[in-house]
């Protein structure tokens, strides 16, 4: 049966259509305009109760049974669990997948998504302070990711939703002010994925 995608076309909202698409899993987009508030919405709420996207509902969830899942992290490890795909099953080969989406997830994130807020302040003073502070930061971070795939084709050995994490905020790059010749193990990685059929699609797919 069809997954439902509850999302927007934002970095996190595009972990989740990347990795559907290489999953090959059949689903459907309900765009949440974040914009608008939708978000806000006690249906929504229901199965999101932080009120943040993406989401997904799976009607053939454990057991059969219909499942929600909300957090764009927690929504990865559910899908690679369901499908046996991009999760190694030994935990010696799991330990790096996990290590490298709690990184995204606590860093590789939340400090590009400051940029993005400060990048469009009007109040120059803030703006100058937040945007250096939060520069700074993210580009140690692409610093801490080109160091590793260096010697690393992907962030945890094999492929895995590890990259698709990642993936959905290299994706703003430019937005970041990041160049990839500053990074080019990172712009490596990054366009091998790119070149990928799914990750293709997950990127094309309108998701507003």
């Amino acid at each position: 049966m069809t997954i439902e995608l509850h999302t927007w076309n934002t970095p996190n909202g595009r972990k989740i259509s990347v990795a559907l698409e290489e999953m090959g899993l059949p689903y459907k987009v309900f765009p949440v305009h974040i914009g608008k508030g939708e978000q806000m919405k006690p249906e929504f709420l229901k199965i999101s109760p932080n009120n943040k996207i993406p989401a997904i509902v799976d009607p053939e969830g454990p057991d059969g049974k219909p499942v929600s899942v909300f957090e764009s992290g927690a929504i990865l490890l559910y899908l690679g669990e369901k499908t046996g795909k991009f999760l190694p099953k030994s935990l010696g080969e799991r330990i790096p997948v996990l290590e490298w989406l709690m990184w995204q997830m606590g860093g590789f994130g939340p400090m590009p998504g400051q940029v993005h807020h400060f990048i469009a302040l009007e109040d120059e003073t803030q703006r100058v302070y937040g945007l250096k502070r939060y520069s700074d930061e993210t580009r140690r971070l692409y610093g801490v990711l080109d160091r590793r795939l260096a010697d690393h084709e992907f962030v945890a050995g094999a492929l895995s939703v590890a990259d698709f994490a990642i993936l959905g905020w290299a994706w703003r790059h430019e937005r970041h002010k990041v160049s990839f010749a500053d990074f080019p193990n990172v712009g490596r990685w990054y366009d091998t994925l790119m070149a990928r059929p799914g990750v293709k699609r997950g990127m094309d797919a309108k998701l507003d």
